[in-house]
């Protein structure tokens, strides 16, 4: 069974506004974003990895098959527990040929830290320039005071947009694709306390790859 009938494990979350698919637009808020769909094509952005070399995202996905997972960063003990799940099945996927490419809006030296105290096969990348965010549909700006709160109670700076002081973060995602940067499989919830299990992920994994011919 491919991916596209797999409609079990591909949960409508909420509904998207027709009227709002210039997917380079940020959204208002988290409920409103319009993410790429099955079917579609990741967008030709730049990224940067932890070391802050600049990388074509449509570059590493024609590498070999990829998860992108979008989270909000290392701050998120959400996206930690999200982030040490996909540990328990990294080995299955990585077997499968999958590469695991986890990104966020923080910057390079941000990152850094992150990638000293992981020992797993996870990319870190850096889009601190929202590009990847924006391309995938799936950034919204974060209220004033929300950022201020972040800021004033954890110390927790959020990335501005450029040319405006409005923070951004993305919707929690994951996007599986194959060597052309074709989705196969999307989850996005505006939820960002709701993860998908890492048992969906090796499942929508193992789908998304491509299936043997039946013998006629």
């Amino acid at each position: 069974m491919r991916i596209t009938k797999f409609v079990s494990l591909l949960v409508v979350l909420f509904t998207f506004n027709a009227a709002a698919l210039d997917r380079a637009v940020i959204a208002e808020s988290a409920e409103d974003v319009t993410p790429l769909l099955n079917g579609q094509n990741i967008p030709n952005v730049t990224v940067k990895t932890a070391d802050g070399a600049p990388v074509s995202l449509m570059a590493l996905a024609m590498q070999k098959p990829s998860i992108f997972m979008f989270y909000r960063g290392g701050w998120c003990p959400y996206c930690n527990r999200q982030l040490a799940e996909i540990k328990d099945v990294e080995q299955q996927l990585v077997d499968m040929g999958y590469q695991i490419l986890a990104i966020s809006p923080e910057s390079p030296a941000k990152l850094q830290s992150q990638k000293l105290e992981t020992e797993f096969a996870v990319t870190l990348l850096s889009d601190e320039g929202l590009e990847a965010i924006r391309g995938f549909g799936i950034g919204f700006y974060v209220p004033a005071d929300t950022k201020t709160k972040y800021k004033e109670k954890w110390n927790i700076q959020l990335t501005d947009e450029k040319g405006s002081d409005r923070a951004v973060l993305p919707a929690p995602a994951l996007f599986i694709t194959d060597k052309t940067g074709l989705i196969q499989f999307n989850y996005v919830n505006p939820n960002f306390r709701v993860r998908p299990s890492a048992e969906l992920l090796l499942q929508a994994a193992k789908l998304s790859l491509p299936q043997p011919e039946e013998k006629k």
